[in-house]
């Protein structure tokens, strides 16, 4: 007799697939460089990306990274090596991305915010022999760690402006204000260091490299190390290339699609997500809006206006500021009704501020909450693209995807509508952390699951809604409490905007935490005794008595990452700090 599969391993989830998506896609076998270089030429004469006030064609991008690649090449860069990324969002990254890629080289993407100390262990730690900063970050930070990085050997700098299309005098007063950031390059002893606009003035002479794309690496992308020194993230030329097939398939976007379609993305390109989104772009020959400072809410919706994008790809907190500004009012209808999608990942983003968005930009289902990882190129589920998107769920497997959910102590697959960690296996799963084998050991299963460190619970209908980290489950009395659960409850109150749950330990009950909830309030309420009597009864009417926060604390503003997601650990340290 036939054994009865797990609803894991029958793929329940493929029921509720959009009809035009397969179960199993065809992928290509080239390299990214061919790739990419292929999709440029398609249309030489159409926009690849907008920068302010300058607009840049498919044939000028793919000058400058030929040029930029034969570059490299001359001065070193051999099959493997890395080039680390230090760029806010400009066309240079883009050049240095891709050229990386053209030329068979590594790119690692590095945040423009690390410190002195950050950005040396990462330089290190990846052996990266190229480095792209801006002027301002060269002069400030890389030079107090120059004689620490002995493997560094070429340092390219530019100025955010170059590429901004903006009048000289425009550039000296945004300079003059601190607006357009700046900064002094002097030579280092031991050091290359050259101009950004004298390098892709290199003849173009780019040789080819063959590409193994099982094996090689594309990017050694680097995760936000919050239990520890950050890691290299291996993703080869195979496994960024299904996650692009993937993604292209799942919107219903092909190549060989003659409409101009244009793309918004406050993401930073030195996060996958941000880096995930350009590249799909540009593979499906589409326009990118590039967005240096993704917390100007009113630049991005005189974007909108100006540009018209057809998808827009942001972090929940992004949303919420869009919403909140008064220019939104300014949006035509016109405008609101190109958007065919918002979408959403990094972070929860819940049900009733979905909603609010929704109605406020008349956008009725059209967010889209995705989930994936660095360590899944970096997506994993994605809500249907036409059919039912379950606001408060992060959708279902892209094709080609396993996922199971298991118990966090045994490991034992557990139930539908039963909470339990995500581990997954597929073509756009990482093979592994660069040099880290105790990591990769604990990460990466006997069976070949990546396991997320994510727990989740997936319904009949296979949509998966996150209920937290298992490093964010709180035990209180033996009970298991769910942090993303009661932020989701808590956030549902008209006065709260933002909220975070963390546990204490309880020093009366061993073993057992507190609950604390860390509130932003909504612009205009005041953390009155009514209100905070108000909120204390109805987290009692909402939630279990063991998920009732005992502790409340009250801030202006929470503290976010570089892509919106709420520092936890540091909320947990400023606590134990104050007792």
């Amino acid at each position: 007799m036939e054994l009865k599969k797990s609803p894991y391993d029958a793929k329940i989830w493929t029921k509720s697939y959009d009809k035009h998506v397969n179960h199993n896609l065809p992928y290509p076998t080239e390299g990214l460089g061919v790739l990419f270089d292929r999709a440029m030429k398609k249309y030489p004469d159409r926009i690849a990306c907008y920068f302010m006030e300058r607009e840049m064609t498919f044939q000028e991008l793919n000058d400058y990274v030929h040029s930029f690649a034969t570059f490299l090449q001359k001065n070193g860069l051999n099959k493997g090596d890395r080039v680390a990324i230090n760029l806010a969002n400009c066309q240079q990254y883009l050049v240095a991305h891709f050229a990386t890629l053209l030329a068979g080289g590594v790119a690692s993407g590095c945040s423009p915010l690390m410190s002195a100390t950050e950005i040396a262990y990462q330089i290190n730690d990846s052996g990266a022999k190229f480095f792209v900063t801006l002027d301002a970050y060269y002069e400030k930070v890389l030079t107090k760690v120059l004689d620490k990085v002995p493997n560094l050997e070429t340092i390219i700098t530019t100025n955010i402006s170059d590429y901004m299309g903006l009048s000289s005098i425009k550039v000296a007063l945004g300079k003059m204000i601190g607006k357009i950031p700046k900064g002094k390059v002097i030579p280092h002893p031991g050091k290359n260091v050259l101009d950004f606009k004298e390098v892709i003035k290199t003849e173009r002479n780019v040789q080819n490299v063959e590409i193994d794309i099982e094996k090689d690496l594309a990017l050694l992308q680097y995760t936000g190390g919050t239990t520890g020194l950050p890691k290299g993230t291996e993703l080869t030329h195979k496994n960024i290339i299904s996650n692009i097939t993937q993604i292209s398939t799942w919107i219903d976007r092909t190549q060989a699609e003659q409409e101009v379609s244009v793309n918004l993305s406050a993401f930073p390109l030195f996060h996958l997500a941000g880096l995930a989104m350009s590249m799909t772009t540009l593979y499906l020959s589409a326009s990118q809006i590039l967005i240096a400072n993704p917390r100007d809410s009113k630049h991005i919706i005189k974007e909108m206006i100006a540009k018209k994008p057809v998808m827009m790809v942001n972090v929940p907190t992004l949303y919420l500021a869009i919403k909140n500004n008064e220019m939104v009012k300014n949006i035509p209808n016109e405008v609101l009704n190109e958007v065919e999608v918002y979408i959403s990942g990094a972070a929860p983003f819940p049900a009733e501020a979905i909603n609010d968005f929704e109605s406020t930009l008349a956008a009725k289902n059209k967010v889209m909450e995705v989930y994936g990882m660095t360590e899944t190129s970096p997506i994993l589920t994605m809500n249907p693209y036409y059919g039912k998107k379950k606001i408060g769920t992060v959708g279902i497997p892209v094709p080609d995807t396993e996922i199971r959910l298991v118990d966090v102590e045994t490991g034992e697959q557990v139930e539908l509508g039963k909470p339990g960690e995500i581990i997954c296996k597929g073509p756009q799963v990482t093979r592994g952390y660069y040099n880290k084998p105790e990591a990769n050991s604990k990460t990466i299963d006997i069976d070949g699951f990546l396991h997320t460190g994510d727990v989740g619970v997936m319904d009949e209908d296979g949509y998966i809604t996150i209920v937290d980290r298992t490093k964010d489950m709180l035990i209180v009395s033996g009970y298991k409490v769910y942090s993303v659960h009661v932020e989701d409850i808590l956030t549902k109150h008209p006065n709260i905007e933002m909220v975070a749950i963390i546990g204490l330990k309880d020093p009366d009950r061993p073993g057992s935490e507190t609950v604390k909830a860390v509130v932003q309030l909504k612009e205009g309420i005041e953390p009155t005794d009514k209100i905070r009597s108000e909120l204390k009864n109805y987290a009692a009417e909402h939630l279990s008595k063991y998920e009732n926060p005992r502790l409340w604390e009250f801030r202006e503003t929470l503290p976010l990452t570089t892509v919106g997601k709420v520092l936890k650990r540091a909320l947990r340290e400023e606590t134990k700090e104050s007792n």
